[in-house]
């Protein structure tokens, strides 16, 4: 197996649990497939960089050289990432104290602590 497929596979299984927590109803599992989509985002501006290994950061006459941009990109993604997840768990937050539901929409479960056995 090459690493390219590795990290394809890496990338599908992260932007799919990504997905399938978003679409839940409670606002914890939003929370988290918003940041497992984050972190498939971050490897796929990785993956699509053209890492190179043993090259140097600057510019060097003669030689080649990494380019920077896809580690800048990366790290104003986690920044804005590590903004989105504060203001999404402080929203959250907010709307569990109001409504005393930690659903999406607000609306208490009726089955909500029942024994399912």
């Amino acid at each position: 197996m090459s690493l390219e497929f590795l990290v394809a596979v890496a990338i599908a299984v992260l932007t799919a649990g990504g997905v399938y927590l978003s679409l839940r109803g409670r606002t914890f599992q939003v929370v988290l497939g918003l940041t497992l989509l984050s972190y498939a985002v971050n490897l796929f501006l990785f993956a699509a960089g053209r890492l190179t290994v043993d090259r140097p950061p600057l510019y060097a006459a003669g030689a080649a050289y990494a380019d920077p941009l896809p580690q800048a990109l990366v790290l104003t993604a986690i920044v804005i990432t590590f903004g989105m997840t504060a203001l999404v768990v402080t929203l959250s937050l907010r709307s569990f104290l109001e409504s005393g539901s930690d659903q999406v929409d607000g609306i208490a479960d009726p089955h909500d602590g029942e024994d399912r056995g």
